[in-house]
């Protein structure tokens, strides 16, 4: 049993189909009980990471411990100590709430014993005590999501995986499920998850960044905004915002501008922001634009990941 803080270990691991390289010489260790984010775009390598701490996939090289237990050589041991989602998790449409619960208990192998008090408790823990006699067919996209959750950990895994579970699903509905993650990490559970959505990094303990196959960043989220210190960051709203971005697009040190939310992000590739925002302003009248807010703010998780993919892209070229 891993007796030395870590529920995660991941020492340069490699995963390749015939030529491509899905993941390349990935290391990393995940403390027990933290919220671990797995962030990039489609296609990065993080469902490819996951499925090979899950014993689903055989490493190419390199190794990965699983709450001490090894990935290539114990993958049925990681199957049983573990609890895995991913947006194709399959619930039966045709079985109630509860039969759904009663069916995974056996799945998973949870003493006979042991399910009334199992399922009563991912009824309350997933809030759908409401919901236990209902049709799983009928529920929308976030209770089936809760459900999803509370029947992955029927077994009480100390170890989580879950893989963009919140893929498809409302904003509302997102927070829910967040709040849900909080609250088994805060009972011991280590829950290491995998999104696309950046808002969804603020609400984890330490992420990684991961692009084409890479980790390119590692570190709680405080501390990668951080990292950008090289740069400025500054909201801006008009009433013209593409003219803006155009007037904008040849500026001197004017090095990003983006839509964000009904204003402009300027990312200033300096960090005299008193200096770069004259500049910002003086280009904009210059063309006639009007300018109803211009001011520093701080990056959100998104700015970081698009300054550091915009730094990896400049390296490769």
């Amino acid at each position: 049993m891993n007796s030395n803080g870590w529920a995660v270990e991941i020492e340069d691991l490699v995963k390749r189909f015939g030529d491509f390289v899905a993941v390349d010489h990935v290391s990393m260790r995940v403390p027990k009980g933290e919220i671990f984010g797995f962030l990039g775009p489609n296609g990065a390598g993080k469902s490819t990471t996951i499925r090979m701490l899950c014993g689903l996939l055989t490493p190419t090289s390199g190794s990965a411990r699983v709450n001490g237990l090894d990935v290539a050589t114990e993958p049925e041991q990681i199957r049983r100590n573990i609890g895995y989602m991913s947006q194709k998790f399959s619930l039966y449409d045709d079985l109630t709430v509860e039969e759904n619960i009663d069916f995974f208990g056996g799945v998973y192998g949870v003493p006979r014993e042991r399910r009334p008090e199992r399922r009563d408790y991912v009824l309350r823990m997933a809030n759908i005590e409401e919901k236990r006699k209902a049709l799983t067919r009928t529920l929308s996209g976030g209770w089936k999501q809760r459900l999803a959750l509370g029947c992955a950990i029927l077994h009480d895994p100390p170890v989580l995986f879950l893989d963009e579970p919140t893929s498809g699903v409302d904003p509302i509905a997102r927070a829910g499920f967040w709040a849900l993650i909080h609250d088994l990490s805060e009972t011991g559970h280590t829950v290491f998850v995998s999104t696309h959505y950046m808002d969804e990094a603020e609400y984890c303990h330490r992420l990684a960044l991961m692009y084409r196959g890479k980790v390119i960043a590692l570190g709680a989220p405080a501390e990668l905004k951080k990292g950008l210190t090289s740069h400025s960051l500054l909201q801006l709203d008009s009433p013209h915002p593409l003219e803006a971005m155009r007037a904008l697009d040849h500026t001197a040190r004017v090095s990003d501008v983006a839509v964000f939310g009904g204003g402009l992000h300027v990312t200033l590739g300096d960090i005299d922001a008193e200096g770069g925002m004259a500049r910002v302003r003086q280009a904009l009248e210059a063309k006639g634009i009007e300018v109803t807010r211009l001011e520093r703010i701080e990056p959100s998780m998104e700015d970081v990941f698009v300054a550091m993919i915009e730094a990896e892209e400049r390296k490769a070229e």
